[in-house]
Parts: C-alpha cells; sequence; structure tokens
C-alpha cells in the first residue's frame, strides 16, 4: 500500500500527525506499506539563510506571540504522542527547502532512512530549537542517522532534488492540496490534517478490504 504524506518540517501539526500516523501503523503490523515523506514549503519566500524567528512573527503579524496559546496546547499534547515540545527553544525561523532536499536524499537510501531522518529534523527544531536551515545542523543530523555527511553536505543543495522538490509541490498543488499534513492512500483517498490513529486505521482497512474484494 503507497501512502504519501506532504509535509513541512516547520509544522507543529505535520510532526504530531507523523506520530499519530504511525501509532496507526503499529496497530497493523501485518500491512506491506511504503511510506514517502514529500515536501510541502509553506513559506517558500522564507531567504535561504531564514530569520530571527521573533523579527519575522512581529514584522508578519505585530507580535512575536501570535502562536503562544497553540504552543501551550500542543506542549499539553506531546507527551500522548511521544513529542517533547520546545518552542521557547526556537530563536529561528528557517528555510525549510534543504530540510527537504535531506528527506528526498535519504529516501534515496531506504524508506527507514527516510523516515529517521524526517524524525529527527523534526525533533532537532520542535525540542532542541536547532536552526534546520543551516547546512552544519542538516549533516550532524544525517550523521546521527548513520548516513554519510559529505554526501549528505552535497545533497543538500543538489540542484536536481531542489528541482525535485519544486515538481512534487506542485503536484500536491495539483491534487487539491492546500495545507499539511496531507496523508494520500494509494492515491485514492485523502486524511487533511493531524487526525487520531482511529481515522488512518479507518482507511488503512478500506482500502484492504477493496484490495480483497478487486481480487
Amino acid at each position: 500500500m503507497l501512502i504519501e504524506v506532504f509535509s513541512d518540517t516547520v509544522c507543529p501539526w505535520c510532526y504530531v500527525g507523523k506520530h499519530r500516523f504511525e501509532q496507526a501503523l503499529a496497530e497493523r503490523p501485518h500491512l506491506a506499506v511504503e511510506v514517502r515523506w514529500l515536501p510541502f514549503e509553506l513559506n517558500p519566500a522564507m531567504p535561504a539563510c531564514g530569520a530571527d524567528r521573533a523579527e519575522y512573527l512581529t514584522a508578519k503579524f505585530g507580535t512575536p506571540d501570535r502562536f503562544a496559546d497553540a504552543q501551550r496546547a500542543l506542549r499539553d499534547l506531546g507527551p500522548a504522542v511521544g513529542i517533547d515540545f520546545h518552542f521557547e527553544r526556537i530563536t529561528r525561523m528557517p528555510n525549510t527547502r534543504r530540510s527537504h532536499a535531506l528527506i528526498a536524499w535519504a529516501g534515496g537510501a531506504s524508506p527507514a532512512a527516510q523516515s529517521a531522518v524526517k524524525e529527527r529534523v523534526l525533533g532537532a527544531y520542535f525540542s532542541e530549537g536547532r536552526d534546520i536551515g543551516a547546512p552544519d545542523v542538516l549533516v550532524d543530523i544525517a550523521r546521527a542517522a548513520g548516513l554519510d555527511a559529505e554526501a549528505a553536505r552535497a545533497a543538500i543543495d543538489d540542484p536536481q532534488l531542489h528541482g525535485q522538490i519544486a515538481a512534487l509541490e506542485a503536484q500536491a498543488q495539483s491534487w487539491g492540496i492546500s495545507g499539511v499534513p496531507a496523508f494520500v492512500f494509494e492515491r485514492r483517498y485523502l486524511i487533511s490534517g493531524a487526525q487520531e490513529p482511529q481515522a488512518f486505521l479507518q482507511v488503512l482497512d478500506r482500502v484492504v478490504t477493496e484490495g480483497a474484494a478487486s481480487t
């Protein structure tokens, strides 16, 4: 079963959705599932070097505390899904293109490597407050996932990978996806948002049932 997941690496609900989705998969261990973690940049116009987070939020919303209530809710939710949110540690608003390039490159090694890198990128940003737009941070993440550091450094600025990211984002838009996370099952069913595991289980079971009926 092919499941394509569009998300961004600075989207906290994408992190929650990833863990809830994986909780659902853990309840169906017999399923043969191919998961592809795909890009969706929420702020593609962000400068490559990123921006000071407080200054960016103040310029855009008039206050650096625009999302304070939502962040408190996410911190409270985090333990239930195995996430330790520390928004107070985040000082940079990164451009996420390089992090998506790293994740795409890791997918060339294996689905497991891609998932591991995706998880480490999200954790680096939301739990450790690291600048996931910085090459050295991304290389450290690749190294920690057991991947070649120099190959990772080359990959994050690879024009071909950046072109693939743009093409995938255009594909998402052509499918009517305008927000993330978005989970596409066998290119037939879409779950939008960080739904509870039961929502994913219902679609997983429906795809299996339909597959059995067509054989």
